[in-house]
């Protein structure tokens, strides 16, 4: 048996931001801010460097960053919030790892668009070489920040727009070029030299930090345990097979010894437009240049809605100060887009092209490693309440992998990297130690950790996981429309003793499950008074988890004249200025301990909305009550009459009733009683007909019917 720490109230919840990305608008700003100056820029760098064998340094680079991007996906489906890398870091080892991280990967993101907005100036100066690119790569910026400014779904939305045009004409170049490709150009992509092609991997991580900005905006993602790792993988996937197969016809066509003696030996800036002139001629170069605006403006439009939420993150939680924590007016956060767009704008005006790259890889590794920490951490911690949608495999067996890996490749690059990314972490210690030490009064899962092995812990962070929880809503395979079909249902005219309660409940659950109702009701007493039972807005949730149970059930309990609690029963429960009234009695498995809670969680939500006591309270028999509860994103109820927009309901059979895929009738309420549906039940006047299904199915069902 276990009882769970009561969840904190949220009335003190800072403006959240709103949930507007899909899944195109998560796959399109992962792919556009990874095809961006990964493909347009970097293929001369890496050429320069590794010669022939350029395709494998993209293969090499993708392999030590999948780890890391696997950790990342899982965290991000357990964490959904602003902030990304730097949130995860905060929670799992603590508010000082965090701060670093959180440094770490904003300016690795600013770097990151700093490059891609270099590229814009590149590839201008093929056709108007008196222009300096470094003024144009900051107008851009303002303008991105501008577009950033109005809203993530304007932001996702102009994403889609542009890797669409983006896509039309890589299609043509790689499938073009696969016809002029002259194939002893290929010889030394399988000859490499070993040391060209590990330190140009190095080079190269920088294209694939796209595919982990996602994390950073996740908190706007709707549906994000699917969403995301679906989105996150399709980029993925997408991106591997552009590299390689364009970094081939690149040297196919016209040769890597070309690409790498451009601009006296440092690599060609604009590569694409080179190969595509050996193509098509003018024309040719013309249409990819085209392209590589659209994909370097897709990249840094990505870069600064990502990095613009590392500030949010961390003014939130008092890292930074409090005015980086506010969201504008258009739900965006305001001034951690204007730091952003400022430091980019200083550094496409003061650095060079590859020490940009090279520093912008770095700090990504060190990212990507200690997102595999935080991996193990959140797992080794034992909090039920960890509960992601996505599960890295292999573990811990892959993170040990994505830790070593990256250690080693930053070790390849060079002095220089392995410097700035020592300064970055002194740095972020540093603040953290004289500024937002003071600030901050919270501690990471690794105190769980600590726990296990007899040292201290960290309640908060369980309990702020459950608030995300909340958030978050119930899974697709929930048990959750069932679990209220079948509840039991106890409604008591004046006040009751909450034992007297609680064994009632215990005994109509026992009906249903192979353990005793002495060990339910023992379970339900104990976590009441241990203050393992949450209790808000008049509403109680007792519930206990054991061994013996295979399915949640539940028991609902209206009780108009309040709940007695003996002293010390629950302090909590006698402190509400609101007497009980609603009771909610959740048996679970005790091997399924996040499934419990996201339930607990679904109840705790409704409870929430002002509108649920008075529903609850004026609910008339047995049915109406289940509806009082049920009613969210997930159901509808339909109450028929002869003259409202249900009237053509009236005196058909429910088998003829055409209802929208992915929706089912789960019940009728006909007066007192429950009518349990079947095809030829015949609907009545009266009828109040609950309909449960996925939320876009049932918002169909609305507007076909005009509400409820």
């Amino acid at each position: 048996m276990q009882t769970d720490v009561k969840p904190t109230s949220n009335a003190l919840k800072p403006k959240g931001l709103e949930r507007e990305l899909g899944l195109w608008d998560v796959y399109a700003l992962a792919t556009g801010a990874t095809l961006s100056s990964g493909f347009f820029l970097l293929p001369g760098l890496a050429a320069a460097g590794a010669g022939g064998s350029m395709p494998l340094s993209y293969v090499l680079a993708a392999l030590i960053v999948l780890p890391g991007l696997l950790s990342s996906v899982e965290l991000t489906t357990a964490m959904p919030k602003a902030g990304g890398i730097y949130y995860f870091l905060d929670r799992s080892m603590g508010p000082l790892v965090g701060t670093i991280g959180g440094f770490g990967s904003w300016i690795a993101l600013v770097l990151k668009a700093s490059f891609a907005l270099i590229g814009v100036g590149a590839y201008l100066q093929l056709f108007f070489p008196q222009l300096a690119f470094g003024p144009i790569a900051a107008a851009l910026a303002v303008i991105l920040g501008v577009v950033n400014w109005l809203g993530a779904k304007k932001t996702g939305s102009a994403q889609v727009a542009l890797l669409f045009g983006l896509f039309f004409m890589l299609l043509w170049f790689c499938g073009f070029g696969l016809f002029q490709v002259e194939i002893g150009r290929l010889g030394g992509v399988f000859r490499p030299e070993s040391a060209g092609l590990v330190s140009t991997a190095g080079l190269v991580i920088v294209s694939y930090m796209g595919l982990t900005k996602v994390a950073s905006v996740a908190e706007e993602v709707k549906n994000p345990e699917r969403n995301l790792p679906l989105g996150t993988f399709l980029a993925f996937g997408t991106a591997v097979l552009v590299y390689v197969v364009g970094t081939m016809v690149m040297i196919g066509v016209t040769g890597a010894d070309v690409l790498a003696a451009a601009d006296n030996g440092h690599g060609d800036l604009a590569p694409v437009a080179t190969v595509a002139r050996d193509m098509a001629g003018p024309v040719g170069a013309v249409v990819m240049t085209i392209a590589a605006l659209l994909a370097v403006s897709s990249g840094a439009n990505a870069g600064i809605l990502s990095a613009s939420r590392y500030p949010l993150a961390m003014g939130r939680d008092r890292i930074l100060p409090d005015v980086f924590g506010r969201v504008g007016a258009r739900g965006t956060p305001t001034i951690g887009i204007a730091a952003t767009v400022a430091v980019i704008v200083f550094c496409v005006t003061a650095f060079d092209p590859t020490g940009i790259a090279k520093l912008a890889s770095a700090f990504k590794l060190v990212m990507f490693g200690l997102g595999c920490i935080a991996v193990v951490v959140m797992r080794e911690s034992g909090i039920a309440s960890y509960d992601p949608g996505y599960r890295s495999p292999l573990y811990p067996g892959m993170q040990i992998i994505g830790v070593l890996a990256p250690a080693w490749l930053i070790f390849e690059m060079g002095v220089l990297p392995t410097i700035f990314t020592g300064a970055l972490i002194l740095g972020g210690a540093m603040w953290f130690t004289y500024y937002a030490k003071e600030r901050v009064d919270r501690e990471g899962a690794i105190f769980h950790v600590f726990e296990r092995l007899g040292r201290q812990r960290d309640d908060r962070l369980d309990l702020e996981l459950r608030e995300i929880m909340k958030e978050r809503g119930p899974r697709d395979a929930d048990p959750f429309d069932e679990l209220f079909t079948r509840a039991h249902v106890i409604d008591i005219e004046g006040g009751v003793d909450f034992q007297d309660l609680a064994q009632r409940a215990s005994e109509l659950l026992a009906i249903d499950l192979s353990v005793s109702s002495q060990a339910l009701w023992g379970g339900f007493m104990t976590g009441t008074r241990i203050g393992g039972t949450p209790v808000a807005h008049g509403a109680a949730l007792p519930h206990v988890r054991l061994d013996g149970i295979h399915e949640p059930h539940l028991v609902l309990a209206r009780v108009p004249g309040g709940v007695r609690f003996e002293d010390g029963t629950d302090a909590h429960a006698q402190a509400s200025e609101d007497p009980v009234r609603a009771v909610f009695f959740l048996a679970g498995p005790e091997h399924d301990p996040g499934r419990h809670l996201r339930i607990l969680a679904a109840l705790a939500r409704r409870i929430d909305q002002d509108v649920f006591m008075p529903e609850w309270l004026g609910a008339r028999g047995s049915a109406q009550l289940k509806e009082a509860l049920f009613r969210n994103e997930r159901l509808l109820v339909l109450t028929l009459d002869d003259r409202g927009p249900y009237r053509q309901l009236v005196g058909a059979e429910l088998k003829a009733v055409d209802l929208p895929d992915g929706t089912l009738v789960a019940m009728i309420g006909r007066g007192d009683e429950l009518v349990i549906p079947r095809g030829d039940t015949l609907l009545q006047v009266g009828d109040r007909v609950t309909v449960i299904g996925r939320p876009e199915a049932i918002h169909a069902l609305r507007d076909r019917y005009g509400g409820s």
